[in-house]
């Protein structure tokens, strides 16, 4: 008896079965199709890049993205054709990189300010003008920059140069500041500004409220809720609309078009007036190229298809590490 008293009664582990009804699967088949079909769009056009620009990587291997010369041949083979994109491939980086560099520290403020400074009828009519700036089509920003903006920047270039010139890539040879990357990338941060800071604001809302009362109720003040539980629980929001707005910039095309002169030649000095990018590169040279150099613009094209694809993959990798943390 004793033994049987003692003796510990195991429960049967229940299933649980989940019932779909017929709508459920309805929606549940759209959406999957939905997601199906990105998918395989995206890899129809990668496929498609890569074997359009297949001879051009056949023919000119590695220094196709290392080198720094773009030269269409001539017809009677004196001139032979070489092209190459690392100069272009180099300045998507720079350019994406500062326009990032300025952006992030703004839209974060910008997002921390909407969302736990600002009136509510403020924060309304500043929600709702984020968003419409977000949808602005890069040509606005890209004209803005030439016609405005150009002249504050040069300003600007110049008192960079003149404090801080002792510093390798700010100093320049010749102080013509104009068309630079440092120009074309405070224009790009313009452009993502608006995306960052909507992401980043609709991440630190949904920061749990009770978080931030217990805090509040600890003695602490506004920034130091802020500081201890919003900032580390939109962490990872934060890096994925920066990584949303990084995307954006490296492919940028109108904008750099218009703010950069295109030179073959590396360059790390933000303040230099030459640069450029890929995507302006195949925008300049798209209309007239001929059959073998247009493969060679589709095969920059793959590179930065390439090229972002890492930088998402490195986002969603980054954003779902800092949510495990958690």
């Amino acid at each position: 008896m004793g033994d049987v008293a003692n003796t510990e009664i195991i429960p049967m582990p229940r299933e649980l079965a989940v019932v779909y009804n017929r709508a459920d699967r309805i929606f549940r088949r759209i959406v999957t199709s939905g997601a199906l079909t990105s998918l395989i769009l995206l890899g129809l056009i990668g496929i498609f890049l890569f074997v359009k620009s297949a001879q051009i990587f056949n023919d000119r291997g590695l220094s196709f993205i290392t080198g720094s010369n773009w030269t269409a041949g001539s017809g009677d083979g004196v001139i032979l054709d070489d092209f190459s994109i690392g100069p272009m491939l180099t300045g998507t980086i720079l350019v994406s990189l500062i326009a990032l560099i300025i952006a992030m520290p703004l839209s974060i403020g910008g997002a921390l300010y909407i969302e736990f400074y600002a009136q509510p009828k403020i924060r309304k009519v500043l929600s709702t003008l984020l968003d419409l700036a977000a949808a602005i089509p890069s040509l606005i920003f890209g004209l803005w920059g030439v016609v405005i903006f150009t002249s504050f920047g040069e300003r600007w270039s110049a008192l960079l140069n003149s404090r801080f010139g002792w510093v390798p890539f700010i100093r320049v040879q010749n102080e013509i500041f104009g068309r630079s990357p440092f120009l074309a990338g405070c224009v790009l941060a313009s452009l993502i500004i608006p995306i960052i800071t909507s992401v980043s604001r609709e991440v630190f809302s949904r920061t749990p409220r009770d978080l931030i009362d217990t805090c509040y109720a600890l003695g602490s003040s506004r920034w130091g809720a802020i500081r201890t539980v919003v900032l580390p629980f939109g962490k990872s929001g934060v890096i994925g609309g920066a990584m949303l707005g990084l995307g954006r910039a490296l492919g940028e095309t109108v904008a750099v078009y218009l703010l950069l002169n295109i030179v073959f030649r590396y360059n790390f000095r933000i303040l230099e007036s030459e640069g450029g990018n890929i995507a302006s590169l195949i925008a300049t040279k798209f209309g007239e190229a001929t059959e073998y150099e247009l493969k060679a613009l589709i095969a920059a094209g793959f590179v930065l298809f390439m090229l972002t694809l890492v930088v998402n993959m490195l986002a969603a990798t980054i954003v779902t590490r800092s949510t495990v943390r958690k």
